[in-house]
């Protein structure tokens, strides 16, 4: 698949969205760090908290990102936004409606996976990109654009327990696929850890999945 923009185009766009959308960038981070520290308050509420905050940061990006900026050198960008717009109306859906979505950070190598993919979007991912000579408002940054956002959510569903889970790991991993075809292409090294955070969920659901039959299968 050959992309309709050079790489100058891809950056020029972070560019201008970066400089346009100032000081929002904070703001994304402060969001960020709301929802690391909703793992540890162990009170009702803060997972509908954490999911309403994911929900501002995907519709943001959508809106915001693909199709105030990104739709100027890709048609697909409207596509993109509406994609992201949807998954922040299932997050803004699982923060209001009652489930049993629950974050847990009890002792387990899921929590540990997750934890880790969280701090790779949010301190190692910007660290990469100035690697990269994107520089801190050159290229993609964590909770404005789609692929530290996503890498985030990654990172935050893995953690997640509950039936809600499943539904709103789809647009995520699919979107490790798209971004990952993007890094490849346009030389994002940053990005390369979509793909890898997205088989790390699909292996945490599976093998919850199948517990979950295991454990059916003994009460029989």
């Amino acid at each position: 698949m050959t992309l309709p923009f050079t790489v100058e185009e891809f950056l020029k766009v972070f560019q201008d969205y970066n400089a346009a959308i100032w000081p929002a960038q904070i703001i994304a981070w402060a969001i960020g760090i709301s929802i690391l520290a909703a793992l540890f308050v162990r009170r009702d509420g803060m997972p509908r908290i954490a999911m309403a905050a994911l929900a501002v940061l995907w519709a943001f990006t959508g809106i915001g990102y693909h199709l105030a900026f990104f739709a100027r050198i890709n048609p697909l960008a409207p596509v993109f936004a509406g994609f992201f717009v949807f998954q922040a109306i299932l997050f803004l859906a699982a923060a209001i409606r009652p489930s049993d979505l629950r974050l847990s950070t009890a002792l387990a190598l899921r929590t540990v996976l997750g934890l880790a993919i969280i701090f790779y979007a949010m301190a190692v991912y910007p660290v990469l990109g100035i690697w990269a000579g994107h520089g801190g408002m050159g290229g993609p940054m964590f909770g404005l654009a789609p692929c530290p956002t996503t890498i985030f959510t990654l990172g935050l569903l893995v953690i997640a327990r509950g039936r809600w889970v499943v539904w709103l790991s789809i647009v995520p991993v699919l979107w490790s696929l798209v971004g990952l075809a993007a890094a490849l292409q346009l030389g994002i090294p940053e990005d390369l850890g979509l793909p890898v955070t997205g088989a790390v969920l699909i292996a945490v659901l599976t093998a919850t999945a199948l517990q979950g039959r295991s454990a059916r299968g003994s009460v029989r």
